[in-house]
């Protein structure tokens, strides 16, 4: 295939189908995710309201669910969305954060980016309920709190995603993601907030991971050579 022209962004000419093809292609983790949260959406919304209670609270990854079933909970929760109306709003939010962020960097180190935030931050947001239960801040029934979802992952996308983007657009995006994040974790913040810091920190930390920091430290041992 012909390489874009120079000047030209690399989906410029090409026929609509066949960019998508390419693009779903070339982010194979991203839309296999999107996949089983559009099935596991359908389950809930054409569920009983029993049913649907009963799914919500055993696919989180809450207390409970952690200490009798530690990995499943941890995997199975980010699979999960607690309102099937928004998926529509997680479609878009996917392309433009895990499917770029994966594009970038290559399927393995953004799942072991986005699967690393999701993990530490579903597990620190839980030991902090657990603390407030333990201090008699919080109900001991929040041991059974709903916590499913994906938006740790998108976290650690967002952060992720800044290395990618040439100042001055990086500094006004960052801005804006700091913001976001920030201002539920400065007013009456709860674990789900915290658990967005720990995720987006993650992102910003995973700079290593990325085609940018290759490029920096092979550049630095040419320049250290003989």
């Amino acid at each position: 295939m012909e390489p874009p022209r120079r000047g030209h962004p690399w989906w410029s000419g090409r026929n609509p189908l066949v960019w998508l093809r390419d693009w779903v292609r070339s982010t194979p983790g991203t839309h296999i995710w999107l996949l089983v949260i559009g099935v596991t959406s359908l389950v809930i919304a054409s569920a009983s309201e029993g049913l649907e209670q009963f799914l919500v609270h055993r696919t989180s990854s809450n207390i409970h669910e952690l200490n009798e079933h530690p990995l499943p909970s941890l995997l199975i929760s980010g699979f999960w969305i607690e309102r099937p109306a928004s998926f529509l709003l997680y479609v878009v939010m996917f392309e433009l954060l895990h499917a770029n962020v994966e594009r970038w960097v290559g399927t393995w180190r953004w799942l072991l980016t986005v699967g690393g935030a999701h993990i530490a931050a579903t597990l620190a947001s839980q030991e902090l309920v657990l603390l407030a239960i333990e201090g008699h801040r919080l109900p001991r029934s929040m041991t059974h709190v709903v916590d499913i979802g994906v938006s740790y992952g998108l976290a650690a996308a967002a952060g992720l995603l800044t290395y990618r983007l040439l100042p001055p657009w990086r500094y006004g995006y960052l801005v804006a993601v700091l913001v976001f994040f920030g201002i539920p974790l400065t007013t009456g913040a709860t674990f789900t907030d915290f658990g967005h810091a720990i995720a987006l920190t993650m992102g910003f930390a995973a700079w290593p991971l990325t085609p940018a920091a290759a490029a920096g430290a092979v550049e630095e041992e040419a320049e250290g050579g003989p």
